[in-house]
């Protein structure tokens, strides 16, 4: 197999999930800025009911706080009146320690934060449920654990797009179930764009870019520094808009991408570190199993330095374009997750094959297997938080593997991954 890719287009505008598990490979995992109700509390639920949302977890008052703009979060369900919200599953306010659901200064925008607030009777604190959302009834937009499934996940609320980070279930039964958290795609602006993303049934997509200005989708955007020239206070503050996890650098042991030394990639990374984001590994091209490779290098060198990395972010795509490639992509993943213990988020991949210069690719057929099965696999395995198809776009070069045709039709590929993750 292969991951060397040095024809593929990029964007290089000149591009929760689970708790950090980054002890388990001795990274240093930043401190929380929130902690849980489940701490300093043993209060019992009393008349009301928990509401469960994606990964399984709770609507929970942080801290069992009680003070006005008091934030709610998404928390480990754990039956203490801070997760016990009187009103559930009924057209009306939401109300814990007898203050209400509200959204932060009646706000109608995308992004904001919902609060715990003194009942007033107004549109902002008044909620109905549709087809397992929740719907605050002033701004027409819907609940949203936005970032993912971390643990203490501020709530907000965001355009209703059907991802399961909007998926509730009021009374504590499981949420419904809606895309997958994990399937997304790699894209960049073309004319089906968000289109594409909405009927491909990604929760979630990047474009190598650290703002979604020119990609637009009703799914969580994830930001990306591509490369030395990015690290930058503007760069870093757009990032900062536009998601709560952040992309480290591109295919940085290649020349034609972000072409870094390890050295200067750890001098850089405490101001990607100080966004206060999730934070994958940079993304090599290959070898990320390899000891002594780039990204054994890179990790050794942030435990030394006391450097956090949440995840590891790959990429791969593979020249076998038989039976066994979903096999071979498995076991490349596996070995990475078993050599570092981290996360592994697959953010491109696909079939195609490098090693003859010009680019090969698969037939239709072979792809259309290959992505049923591998798609089957990754959603599967524990330690696959994300993966992302390359690419969204079936123009120009890319028409032999992208989803998505200008005409905004679905290619053979394209159909194939839209059922993927469903079942």
């Amino acid at each position: 197999m292969t991951s060397r890719n040095v024809s593929r287009r990029r964007r290089v505008r000149v591009i929760a999930t689970l708790t950090c598990w980054a002890a388990v490979a001795g990274l240093v995992a930043a401190p929380s800025a929130m902690a849980g109700s489940a701490a300093g509390t043993s209060a019992t639920a009393g008349s009301g009911a928990p509401i469960v949302g994606v990964a399984g977890k709770c609507v929970d008052v942080q801290w069992s706080g009680t003070a006005d703009g008091t934030t709610v979060q998404l928390w480990d369900c754990n039956g203490t009146d801070a997760q016990n919200w009187a009103g559930a599953g009924q057209r009306g306010s939401l109300r814990a320690f007898g203050k209400c659901l509200d959204v932060a200064g009646g706000s109608h925008s995308d992004g904001a934060r919902v609060q715990l607030w003194e009942c007033n009777d107004t549109d902002a604190q008044s909620w109905s449920t549709d087809d397992g959302r929740l719907i605050n009834t002033g701004s027409g937009k819907c609940l949203d654990a936005f970032g993912g499934t971390a643990t203490g996940t501020p709530l907000q609320i965001r355009s209703c797009s059907g991802t399961s980070t909007q998926a509730w279930a009021p009374g504590g039964a499981p949420a419904a179930a809606g895309p997958t958290t994990k399937k997304g795609v790699a894209t960049w602006a073309f004319p089906p764009g968000g289109d594409g993303i909405r009927d491909v049934g990604a929760a979630w997509y990047h474009d190598w870019s650290t703002s979604n200005s020119d990609v637009r989708a009703p799914a969580e955007f994830v930001p990306m520094i591509w490369g030395a020239a990015f690290v930058n206070d503007a760069e870093l503050a757009a990032a900062q808009r536009s998601g709560r996890t952040l992309l480290g650098f591109n295919e940085p042991d290649l020349p034609s991408q972000a072409n870094m030394s390890v050295e200067h990639a750890l001098d850089l990374w405490p101001r990607l570190q100080g966004t206060g984001m999730r934070l994958g590994s940079p993304a090599v091209a290959f070898g990320a199993d390899t000891p002594g490779g780039w990204l054994d290098r890179f990790l050794a060198g942030a435990r030394q330095r006391g450097l956090r990395v949440d995840f590891i972010a790959l990429h791969w795509y593979g020249s076998d374009f038989g039976d066994d490639a979903a096999n071979h992509l498995m076991q490349y993943v596996q070995a990475v997750h078993e050599r570092y213990g981290l996360p592994i988020w697959v953010t491109e991949f696909g079939l195609i094959d490098f090693s003859q210069g010009a680019p090969r690719y698969p037939s239709p057929q072979q792809l259309v297997t290959f992505i049923g099965k591998a798609t089957a696999a990754l959603q599967a395995a524990p330690y696959v938080e994300r993966y992302a198809w390359f690419a969204l776009p079936a123009t120009g070069e890319h028409a032999a593997h992208g989803l998505y045709r200008e005409d905004g039709s679905a290619t053979e590929a394209g159909a194939a991954y839209r059922v993927a993750g469903r079942s």
